[in-house]
């Protein structure tokens, strides 16, 4: 019901094009607000894949693909709520068997085409990084790297470790601060690395933002809409809302340049391109 109010506004923006025109711009629409995004998951075992994705997201998971399978073909779980869905990959680890990793580029060249961002866990006190280096430069490689975000996990962990079991330390986080470094050193990410600890709750917050705005702009607002209530702060929900309007104004560009519609049409949807955007960013609650 939420959706249908939403897209009578927009059906209303459009009131200026032919039916024929309005309704192949709405079904672009439509696609947008029912986008199903996929992320990847990966780390070496031990690296809080599960529990990250629980503190994170609210939906419900449900395995769509078989769990006792062989750990070398990525795991895939749906998460739902609602009536919205977004899909978790569970990505074998890198560095744990030198004959499996062989295997494991060409599985990560398979799914990098189908996923919209991989989060990479590396464990606050790995320090064996050589093989995750080879694999990022040579498997992920300059085509993928604005679709990996790394996440330094189990932060808590990192020396001098609180013998009190309390929050992250200052010498902790000074400690973290110079992993970033070192891993910006390593890998040259598109992203900036973000370190978490679930067990304190700390860091939270800005990897959820992190990864929103890692988000290529049509997944961004449905993932959104999965995180836990105090991670969709208006930062985030701004920059959810502002794809959301420049994926419409895409989907109209993409109706205007059909080669078939009549120039004067074309003309009408440029006309009327800012004006549906701005309705799309202002109706976006409705959807998300």
């Amino acid at each position: 019901m939420k959706n249908q109010d939403g897209l009578q506004p927009l059906q209303d923006s459009l009131m200026g094009l032919p039916e024929w025109a309005s309704e192949r711009v709405m079904q672009q629409i439509r696609q947008l607000t029912n986008y199903e995004p996929v992320i990847g998951i990966m780390g070496k075992t031990g690296a809080g894949k599960s529990s990250l994705c629980n503190a994170l997201f609210q939906g419900e998971v449900s395995p769509i693909s078989d769990v006792t399978a062989c750990t070398r073909e990525p795991l895939r779980f749906r998460l739902t709520l609602g009536e919205r869905s977004m899909l978790l990959v569970d990505l074998p680890g890198v560095g744990e068997n030198k004959q499996r990793d062989t295997e494991y580029a060409t599985l990560y060249h398979k799914q990098l085409l189908k996923l919209d961002l991989v989060l990479w866990l590396i464990k606050a006190d790995d320090r064996a990084l050589a093989v995750d280096e080879q694999f990022y430069h040579q498997v992920i490689g300059e085509q993928y790297r604005h679709r990996v975000l790394f996440v330094i996990s189990q932060a808590d962990k990192i020396e001098p470790t609180d013998s009190l079991g309390g929050g992250l330390s200052a010498a902790q986080k000074r400690s973290i601060s110079r992993k970033i470094v070192t891993l910006h050193e390593l890998f040259q990410p598109v992203h900036p690395v973000c370190a978490v600890s679930v067990r304190t709750k700390w860091g939270l917050k800005v990897m959820a933002e992190r990864m929103v705005r890692s988000l290529p702009r049509v997944a961004s607002s449905p993932v959104v809409a999965q995180l836990q209530r105090p991670f969709r702060t208006e930062q985030v929900k701004e920059k959810a809302r502002s794809d959301f309007g420049e994926t419409v104004g895409a989907a109209l560009d993409i109706v205007c340049n059909v080669p078939l519609f009549p120039a004067p049409v074309r003309t009408v949807i440029r006309a009327v391109r800012d004006t549906v955007v701005s309705v799309a960013r202002a109706v976006w609650d409705f959807f998300f």
